[in-house]
């Protein structure tokens, strides 16, 4: 015979029977939880944001964790620079140089000049007669009361850097015997080397051991000169040397000039670049005394008539904007950084400041909102008021002043990440707090809170356990919503470039490089796998605060 009390066994197998999920006798056993859970589910949509916002999630947060590289580490390449080195002039017109107590200035070289085109011998200014003779093709020299008071020439005399100025003597002696030899074919030393490819060949530690053989070739073929009492020889490219072989100036009507005040050019590398010149060669390959191999490319600039001289250097630069690889699955960045590790680290970032943001402004909402809701009068007027001037308070403006203050006072990076999420949390809570004050509102006259009255229950006790439980549903569905918002008002500060600053990374300040219109249409990796993120991790939250919406309210049509 069965027990009564415990039931018959047929009543027993149909306890114990498992119900299909659309069946109404197992609605009746489900917790509101699980109940709320159910409806959840079987929306499509939600189902769908969820997996996206647990994938958003698993790539930001463990993805950074499983990355070889760090968020701020940078990667280099070896690449070739062209730099300045130096400039060529070529001097076309007439220079003068007056002797150390002469003066013979703009005025009188006029009249020189006027004199010369003439085919003057002579020609006076201020008072003062001068005789023009001319000792060389190129060369002019005006004499005034038995004195070389100038001479004018297209050959400039320079010496290597290091040496004293030439003697006014020692520049027309040298000037007069190159101009010379020029106009006779006299010289006949050896030129650079010239490879198949028409480039200067220069090896300078060769050079140097046959200085001193070139010197007495020279001297040989009757290049000489004397000045000041010392005999001096000189090459066809103008180099003028002393008894020991050493170059003690340079008389050319190239003027050679580095580009970098403290470079020094070497004497048989700027013999070789004036070679070049001559020969119309583009390139110039020098090796220099250390044995180290230099290539410099000669270009001419018709408008400035300067012929620049660039080296080509191998240097150790950032790897920026290389294309995908094997290596970095979706390039570097502008700084060369892996761009896969900042996203992920940017994703990171991003979350957490759109969680934070949310829970601020929850936390003040829901505080403000409670207090105006439950006790009414004065009280709620109060607060409805100050909620209203932060409704009437523009923003976006005040953010970009404050993040522009922020930049002038160049703040920390994580500091200024702090006070960002402060900022955009202090500025959002005005909706929320209307949200609770309109529950409570209508649940503080419900009886359980008349009945927490009667039983005695302190005012904060009914609040925080009786009423705010009560809103929690429509809290959590607004604060879901509100998090995608605060994600996108977070990139467009950070695009702006007043949101999360180097070395940080944010889906924001990953897309500003689209700033740059070349960047935008050569670099698609930079910034379209930013934009999918933040548009999944968005869409992610919407969908999920549309179902939850749906679950906690039983009204909703599904």
């Amino acid at each position: 015979m069965s027990d009564s009390k415990n039931g018959t066994p047929a009543e027993k197998n149909d306890d114990q029977q498992q119900y299909s999920l659309n069946d109404d006798r197992r609605v009746k056993v489900l917790s509101p939880g699980a109940l709320i859970a159910k409806r959840f589910f079987r929306n499509r949509l939600a189902v769908v944001g969820l997996v996206i916002l647990v994938a958003m999630f698993l790539f930001s947060f463990v993805g950074g964790l499983v990355s070889p590289y760090g968020q701020d580490q940078t990667f280099s390449t070896l690449t070739k620079l062209n730099t300045q080195y130096a400039g060529i002039t070529e001097t076309t017109t007439r220079r003068y140089t007056a002797a150390p107590d002469a003066e013979f200035g703009a005025l009188v070289q006029a009249n020189a000049n006027s004199a010369i085109n003439e085919g003057a011998t002579s020609f006076e200014r201020d008072g003062v007669v001068y005789t023009i003779e001319q000792p060389a093709p190129d060369l002019y020299t005006f004499t005034s009361g038995g004195s070389v008071a100038a001479y004018a020439s297209s050959y400039v005399v320079s010496v290597p850097a290091g040496m004293t100025a030439p003697s006014f003597d020692f520049q027309i002696a040298a000037i007069m015997a190159i101009s010379n030899a020029a106009a006779a074919g006299d010289t006949d030393a050896d030129a650079p080397e010239v490879d198949e490819s028409g480039a200067v060949v220069v090896d300078s530690t060769e050079e140097a051991e046959d200085a001193a053989e070139e010197a007495a070739e020279a001297e040989a073929a009757g290049n000489t000169f004397e000045a000041d009492g010392v005999s001096y020889t000189f090459d066809e490219s103008g180099n003028v040397m002393d008894a020991s072989g050493a170059t003690v100036a340079m008389v050319s009507p190239f003027v050679i000039s580095a580009s970098d005040g403290n470079t020094v050019i070497p004497d048989d590398l700027r013999e070789a670049l004036l070679t070049a010149v001559d020969a119309d060669a583009s390139e110039v390959v020098y090796t220099d005394a250390d044995g180290a191999e230099h290539t410099f490319s000669i270009s001419y600039d018709a408008y400035s008539k300067v012929y620049n001289v660039t080296e080509t250097t191998e240097n150790l630069v950032y790897d920026r904007y290389a294309s995908p690889s094997l290596e970095h699955w979706l390039g570097t960045d502008g700084n060369g950084m892996d761009m896969l590790t900042r996203l992920m680290y940017g994703g990171r970032v991003s979350l957490i400041i759109g969680f934070i943001v949310v829970f601020i402004a929850a936390g003040l909402g829901v505080i403000m909102g409670g207090i105006s809701g439950y006790f009414g009068g004065w009280v709620d007027n109060l607060i409805m008021r100050i909620v209203d001037i932060f409704y009437c308070l523009p923003s976006m403006p005040i953010i970009i002043i404050l993040g522009s203050a922020m930049d002038a006072m160049r703040l920390d990076p994580w500091i200024r990440m702090i006070y960002l999420m402060l900022i955009l949390g202090f500025l959002s809570w005005p909706s929320i707090a209307r949200l609770v004050r309109g529950q409570i509102l209508s649940l503080r006259e419900q009886e359980f809170m008349l009945a927490t009255e009667a039983t005695g229950i302190s005012v904060p006790h009914r609040i925080i356990r009786h009423l705010i439980p009560n809103v929690m549903p429509q809290l959590i569905v607004s604060c879901t919503m509100s998090l995608g918002s605060t994600i996108i008002t977070e990139a467009t500060l950070s695009f702006l470039g007043l949101g999360v600053k180097f070395p940080f990374a944010s889906w924001g300040n990953i897309i500003s490089d689209v700033n740059n219109a070349f960047v935008m249409t050569n670099y698609w990796f930079i910034w379209i796998p930013a934009g999918i993120c933040l548009l999944l991790a968005v869409l992610g939250f919407n969908f999920v605060g549309d179902g939850l919406r749906d679950a906690f309210d039983p009204k909703m049509n599904r």
